[in-house]
């Protein structure tokens, strides 16, 4: 199937490793061109050469700078001519129970992964046209929280509860939202989490059984679904939070 990627432009954050990287390869292997955002320019450099020099371009932004947005979208513009939509991934906050999280940590977590996610929604919203989209990579927390990462449960649910309210007023413009919750997929985030338990290989192990699939996800199953979410292939989806995670959701 035609996803109709072919020289689209999408910007997609955090994409220097782990879910960001694997959507924007796919989205190059499609056809888009992508500007590629990581917190410092080599590593943005660095992940835009593994992909195409002439479908991809680094971009050094945190993405609780408040300048993030209008500097990715200029480059998109600038390098690519056009602007069709935005993957906002960052990465995980720090983990640890409630008893262990401090107040510091959740101001800088609130900063990045929530109000920084929110700003680059704003710019997007405001710059996009009608087919464009916006799409979120929150997380299973959403629907059920995670032991260990208080934080992330805090703050991925309110982020689903945005990008639905965006979905609703940006709807009539012809502009999508759209969200993507990733459980187990085989990233070095997911590895560095079972490493906490002090053994890492029991952990998958565990975690695994508790997946209908019987398995950890693969950066590219991840990837391939959020090109087909950011692609006019899915055109009539909006306002939706679509799992990524083998079944391993227990609601419908």
């Amino acid at each position: 199937m035609d996803l109709g990627l072919s020289n689209r432009s999408y910007v997609i954050t955090g994409a220097t490793r782990g879910l960001g990287f694997a959507a924007a390869r796919e989205l190059v292997n499609d056809g888009a061109r992508v500007v590629v955002s990581g917190r410092t320019q080599e590593a943005a450099d660095q992940a835009a050469s593994l992909l195409d020099g002439e479908r991809a371009v680094g971009v050094g932004v945190d993405n609780s700078d408040p300048q993030a947005p209008a500097r990715l979208i200029d480059t998109a513009r600038t390098r690519f001519g056009r602007f069709d939509g935005v993957l906002i991934s960052v990465g995980g906050p720090a983990a640890g129970p409630s008893d262990r999280v401090d107040e510091q940590q959740w101001r800088d977590a609130f900063e990045s992964v929530f109000l920084g996610a929110v700003r680059l929604a704003r710019g997007a919203a405001d710059a996009l046209e009608e087919g464009g989209v916006i799409g979120f990579v929150l997380s299973a927390s959403v629907h059920e929280p995670l032991p260990g990462l208080t934080i992330s449960n805090g703050l991925r649910p309110g982020l689903a509860g945005y990008a639905k309210t965006l979905a609703n007023e940006l709807g009539p413009r012809g502009v999508r939202v759209v969200g993507l919750l990733p459980s187990r997929i085989d990233t070095d985030r997911v590895r560095e989490l079972d490493a906490l338990s002090g053994d890492a290989e029991a952990a998958r192990e565990r975690h695994s059984a508790a997946i209908p699939l019987r398995r950890y996800g693969t950066p590219e199953e991840f990837g391939r679904t959020a090109a087909f979410l950011l692609s006019p292939a899915a055109s009539y989806l909006t306002g939706l939070m679509v799992p990524v995670d083998g079944g391993a959701e227990h609601g419908f």
